[in-house]
């Protein structure tokens, strides 16, 4: 067994304040065997050596939502100036990318999902490139195959591709799960989006929707109207449905998708008493503040999500909208915006919240006995922080060590 000793240890569950002068005892497979004072823990484990630090320890990271596929367009498309315009710019910069561009920025991507700490994985796809790469790392993940199309062959047809894509692979990695998902409510014929629901609920798997993510989508769902019906007209996409003249949060439910076995990802735009609409189904959220910051210029409506009684995981979406795959830095952003949310949740946000939306809570997310959740140490030199939540959080923490992967990877989500 292996002990490791530190100043402080922050569990990640925000009803526990963090241990001082504290320890943790892993097993062969990193697994916690026991978590507490130094002092108790080299008392009750003698044979142990205590590895000292002077840091902070974490769990590791959870990335609920990211597009691994599109890593090669880091810093090539510009944000600001909405939704559609962004969208415009990355499928113009996406055609002119090389298949070797696209592998060797998806192998980098995954090196720095590791290098981060991170443990799981929410990846979103349309060509399940980085399948390979994410079944040969110590990472858990749901892949969630992304189905678009307007009209309703379309988007049949590309629910088809999906499946016979991943038939394809007959040899699906052990440390993944797979399921079908309607990429937006207004991306997809409501008939097909349905289709692809229970598609992914006969399987008994998790899947998700981006929803709620900019004033565009609004619109078009009210009345048919705004950039992104302009920006489909100039592609010459028709739908062959009509508006249903609800908000995106109502409209996500009468089509079956607010459940608990959706993630509902961004709700940039979602009102209160949307969220409360949201949180009374049971769905699951994630925010992603970086990419929502960097394509409209706005945060996600942290204090409403959580006064609705929501528990929103984190994801940095792309690095086509967002400068790097730490999700501790989407925490970060956060809290510089809304100082008023305790640093304990916001770290829940990027561990607990993230492995409980996943169904990974059994086994990551928190630093308790029975877990393998990985293991953080942010050093902090010779003077120890006063408040080591916040520490985690400050931007002049720069020294993360990796102390721990996740154990068991092949273990099957909870």
């Amino acid at each position: 067994m292996r002990g490791l000793a530190a100043t402080f240890i922050v569990t990640g569950d925000p009803a526990k304040a963090p241990i001082a002068d504290g320890a943790l005892v892993l097993d062969e497979r990193e697994r916690i065997v026991a978590i507490g004072p130094r002092a108790e823990l080299e008392r009750a484990h003698p044979d142990v050596r205590f590895e000292a630090h002077r840091a902070v320890l974490m769990p590791g990271l959870v990335n609920a939502h990211v597009h691994l596929e599109l890593s090669a367009l880091r810093g090539q498309v510009t944000g600001g100036r909405g939704f559609t315009a962004w969208v415009t710019q990355m499928m113009a910069a996406r055609e002119r990318l090389s298949p070797e561009q696209d592998i060797e920025a998806i192998d980098r991507a995954v090196s720095e999902l590791l290098g981060f700490g991170t443990v799981a994985i929410g990846e979103v796809t349309n060509s399940l490139a980085a399948v390979a790469y994410l079944g040969a790392c110590p990472l858990r993940g749901r892949v969630f195959h992304e189905v678009f199309g307007t009209r309703r062959a379309s988007g049949e047809g590309m629910l088809d591709q999906a499946k016979k894509a991943r038939a394809a692979l007959s040899a699906w990695p052990a440390n993944l799960s797979y399921a079908v998902a309607p990429h937006t409510p207004y991306t997809l014929h409501p008939e097909v989006l349905r289709t692809t629901l229970a598609e992914a609920r006969a399987e008994g798997a998790l899947t998700t929707l981006h929803l709620c993510e900019h004033p565009a989508e609004r619109k078009l769902l009210l009345d048919g109207g705004g950039p992104f019906a302009e920006f489909l007209a100039a592609r010459g996409v028709v739908a062959d449905w009509s508006p249903p003249q609800l908000d995106p949060i109502r409209y996500a439910k009468s089509l079956g998708a607010l459940a608990p076995d959706v993630l509902c990802v961004h709700l940039t735009e979602a009102q209160p008493d949307e969220l409360r609409e949201l949180a009374a189904a049971g769905a699951k959220v994630v925010l992603c503040p970086r990419s929502n910051l960097h394509i409209e210029v706005k945060l996600p409506p942290l204090v409403a999500v959580l006064e609705a009684g929501i528990e929103p995981a984190l994801g940095t979406d792309s690095l086509a909208s967002c400068p790097s795959l730490d999700v501790l830095e989407e925490a970060r952003a956060l809290g510089e915006r809304f100082s008023s949310v305790p640093a304990r949740t916001l770290l829940a946000m990027a561990t607990r919240y993230g492995a409980k939306a996943l169904g990974y809570e059994r086994s990551l997310g928190t630093l308790e006995v029975g877990k393998a959740p990985g293991v953080l140490a942010f050093g902090h030199g010779a003077s120890a922080p006063v408040d080591p939540e916040r520490f985690l959080l400050s931007r002049t923490t720069r020294n993360r060590v990796v102390l721990a992967l996740s154990g068991s990877a092949q273990e099957a989500p909870s």
